[in-house]
């Protein structure tokens, strides 16, 4: 399935900035990274893809599907932030299948995917992990605990030839190229966020 409702009227030539995740729930650490790449990169847009079961996430402990993309809407107030249900519409489970999909399906639009550096120390799990820079150009932004271990990682290393510094035109670079996007890291993160609205084993309801 290649077919995707457009989440807003759209024009030729869109920056626009993927940025994919469970949104569980969603946070100020999402707000950040997406605001810093639509300041950094010169997007247009940034549009959140929530997953419907992030495949490397067990499902316990997950809030269902509805129930995120409408925490993540009413969080949301930007509107240069666009919440959507692209990967439930897709039906797919991997990101480079999502990537590829989006591509074929918007072909006049830039695309940038988005994610955090703790999440590129950690690519060699996702499927087909090589293969995502081949689709698109990807910005990384830099999370607290985890910038020095990015640059350093097994990803970093296998396309350092494609590295280059953020600008204005980066979602119109041919990939592979990616990026590090720093400024005022944020910290949040949501297993802290959930787990501060656990009750404590001792705690009565």
């Amino acid at each position: 399935m290649t077919w995707i409702r457009a989440p807003q009227p759209l024009s030729p030539g869109l920056r626009i900035g993927l940025f994919g995740g469970s949104f569980n729930p969603p946070h100020r650490g999402h707000l950040y990274a997406s605001e810093l790449a639509l300041r950094q990169l010169n997007l247009d847009f940034v549009w959140w893809l929530v997953s419907p079961q992030n495949p490397l996430k067990p499902a316990e402990g997950m809030a269902s599907f509805a129930a995120r993309m409408s925490g993540a809407t009413k969080f949301v107030r930007s509107p240069r932030i666009l919440v959507t249900d692209i990967e439930a519409q897709l039906q797919t489970r991997f990101t480079v299948d999502t990537l590829r999909a989006v591509r074929r399906r918007f072909p006049q639009l830039h695309f940038v995917w988005l994610m955090g550096s703790d999440n590129l120390v950690q690519l060699t799990r996702w499927h087909e992990w090589q293969k995502i820079f081949a689709v698109m150009p990807i910005a990384v932004v830099t999370r607290p605990g985890s910038t020095a271990s990015a640059r350093h990682s097994i990803a970093a290393r296998r396309f350092a030839f494609a590295y280059t510094l953020p600008s204005k035109l980066f979602a119109e670079r041919p990939p592979p190229a990616w990026t590090i996007l720093d400024g005022r890291r944020n910290s949040t993160s949501a297993t802290a966020l959930r787990a501060a609205k656990t009750p404590h084993p001792q705690q009565r309801d």
